[in-house]
């Protein structure tokens, strides 16, 4: 029962701070709004025993490319001049974006109605980590992949620093 009432509480705060990052004509509002939708996919992939995935969500996401995403609305809007808290958009834009947006719900909506979802009821289960699992294959059998992927990044931060000093 708690583990529902946990569930529940993450599935409507990432359904009601995504609402509120699509709705919100502030960016910065909308930022902030993707930090709890970061927040509560995190919490879900704790409930399925993902912990591999739960800590790289709240490293990757939370830590990198929100803050990230939070410094670049700050700075552009002073590099630029513009006002980002006030966004133009049009009622066509608007109206079409609803529509689609409402095709999509239903849609969503009739998948989960009718689809047999299997469950299985278990009341007492044991919780392996795969966090030893998943480093033991990245440093043994998948370690060129993991070194080229931190070269490449390695290589794209070194270019946005020169991107960044050419003024």
């Amino acid at each position: 029962m708690l583990e529902e009432i946990v569930f529940w509480f993450f599935a409507l705060m990432i359904i009601g701070s995504a609402l509120v990052v699509v709705l919100s004509r502030n960016m910065i509002y909308s930022v902030f709004a993707l930090l709890f939708t970061f927040f509560g996919v995190a919490g879900i992939y704790v409930l399925l025993s993902a912990d591999f995935l739960a800590v790289t969500q709240i490293m990757i996401y939370i830590g990198g490319i929100l803050v990230l995403l939070i410094f670049g609305v700050m700075l552009t809007s002073k590099i630029t001049g513009v006002d980002v808290k006030s966004g133009q958009t049009g009622k066509v834009q608007m109206f079409f974006a609803g529509i689609i947006s409402l095709f999509i719900i239903v849609l969503l909506f009739y998948i989960a109605v009718s689809t047999n979802w299997n469950r299985v009821e278990s009341t007492a289960y044991e919780v392996n980590s795969t966090i030893e699992i998943i480093g033991k294959q990245l440093l043994t059998n998948y370690l060129l992949a993991f070194e080229s992927a931190s070269v490449l990044l390695l290589i794209a931060i070194i270019g946005a620093a020169l991107i960044a000093r050419r003024k």
